[in-house]
């Protein structure tokens, strides 16, 4: 263990998914360790992120679920509450913030409340103190980034969006990857006219060539949805956002919802350079595979090193970190595997993904591709056109997956148990020889022939 001459083995600056999972594990092994939060508990996910984001997206859906209903023979008659919604999805937050601090507790963690900023390789000071640690994770994680624009103070960050007291009627969203796809989906689903604006030619660009088509034609039906594709925004004023084209359009809620970048404004105290810490694209900090910076006795994990900002991924660093720091662990044992990490967007359809797009496996080499859409059952009698896809890349030469892709309902608790597989090596021959569950739409994924192209 780390000498006697240190207040603290570590101090912990975020109280984040991955601040939190790395003090409470270092605690267990025997490290004393503070933790320090100048905001609620639970950072991003908890409070602005994947929790009230993924509870508004279901009390959203009903809308369609009412909707769909009457094809089943049900006469349902329904409005929606948005201050009862939203009331219940803050009162979860606050639970969930009362949670993390129990854990922390019953870990014997010290949490210190404020902001901390680092002052040398092993202070940090919040307000008036100072604490003393042998080592330090930054858990700082992301924060909403605000594009620079002629009048970008009229406009929301995605953290205001949960905020909202009253729905409006006529929105403008300013970029369409996650964040935007997400809550232009509550909104519509709600009854709001939603104009999303976004620069490149199809939504969710970062994904998979055919997910990314199949999702935008899909997204673009809702009525109450007017996509601007190929467009940015020029300038914003208040009620309205111009395009670069000249369009003007009027809103009384206009949303910046162009991603987060890492969040290390003010947290040290001469700069980072100034410590031997680099930073890289988006102010990212630069660590390496134990998540050490520059700095020997500085580390960090999650959204803040822009990896990959997903909560799993940075409760695994923080795991990471802990095991290697403070309980010994090989490099190998407790290294985090990123190579194959599902995601889902909850968006409305909903999108999935594991392992490699088919751009990215062709780099690598041959592959085979397996490509179907559907009608979901569930939507014949509800007489809805929205198809489904379902999409396999894999290795030409070796049979084994390399990348598993879902639009359609449910998609996010079907690629849970196919992120797994891929990550046991499966092959397409064994899915092949897998008995589907019938009927259900994941059954697709283990029948699939090869697309012809």
């Amino acid at each position: 263990m780390t000498q006697r001459k240190f207040d603290y083995d570590l101090v912990v600056i975020g109280g984040g998914s991955g601040g939190v999972r790395a003090a409470r594990m270092a605690a267990g092994f025997g490290a004393r360790v503070a933790l320090v939060e100048s905001h609620r508990l639970g950072g991003t996910c908890v409070n602005v992120g994947c929790v009230p984001k993924k509870l508004l997206v279901t009390g959203a859906r009903y809308v369609d679920a009412f909707q769909d209903a009457k094809g089943f023979g049900w006469s349902v008659d329904a409005t929606v509450d948005w201050n009862r919604l939203r009331t219940r999805v803050l009162s979860e937050v606050q639970r969930l913030n009362g949670i993390y601090g129990g854990i922390l507790d019953r870990a014997q963690v010290e949490q210190v409340p404020g902001r901390g900023v680092v002052h040398g390789p092993h202070e940090v000071k919040v307000g008036e103190r100072t604490l003393h640690a042998a080592k330090i994770l930054i858990a700082t994680g992301g924060r909403p980034r605000r594009p620079e624009l002629p009048g970008a103070e009229h406009a929301a960050i995605s953290d205001d969006f949960f905020e909202l007291e009253t729905l409006p009627k006529r929105a403008v969203l300013i970029g369409g990857g996650y964040i935007g796809v997400e809550f232009t989906s509550i909104l519509t689903q709600l009854g709001v006219e939603v104009h999303l604006v976004h620069r490149h030619p199809e939504l969710l660009n970062h994904f998979d060539a055919d997910v990314a088509t199949h999702f935008t034609e899909a997204f673009g039906v809702h009525p109450h949805v007017h996509l601007h594709l190929d467009r940015s925004a020029a300038s914003i004023a208040a009620g309205s956002v111009t395009l670069n084209d000249g369009q003007t359009i009027e809103a009384d809620f206009i949303l910046f919802t162009a991603g987060r970048v890492p969040n290390i404004e003010g947290l040290f105290a001469n700069g980072p350079a100034a410590l031997g810490i680099e930073t890289k694209a988006r102010d990212a900090l630069v660590v390496n595979d134990t998540y050490q910076t520059g700095c020997p006795s500085i580390f960090a994990v999650g959204d803040v090193i822009d990896r990959m900002a997903l909560t799993p991924v940075a409760l695994a660093e923080g795991m990471s970190f802990a095991r290697h720091q403070f309980a010994e662990w090989s490099k190998k044992d407790a290294r985090v595997a990123y190579d194959c990490v599902a995601t889902a967007v909850f968006s409305t359809p909903e999108v999935a993904t594991v392992g490699l797009s088919e751009a990215d496996a062709r780099k690598r080499g041959g592959v085979r591709i397996f490509l179907s859409t559907f009608r979901p059952m569930k939507f014949v009698l509800a007489e809805r056109q929205e198809r489904s896809l379902m999409k396999l890349v894999v290795d030409a030469e070796s049979d084994r997956v390399l990348g598993v892709h879902v639009v359609g309902p449910d998609a996010g608790e079907i690629m849970q148990g196919f992120a797994a597989a891929l990550n046991a090596g499966i092959t397409k021959r064994k899915l092949d020889q897998t008995i589907g569950i019938h009927p259900t739409a994941a059954e697709e994924l283990v029948t699939m022939r090869e697309a012809t192209r």
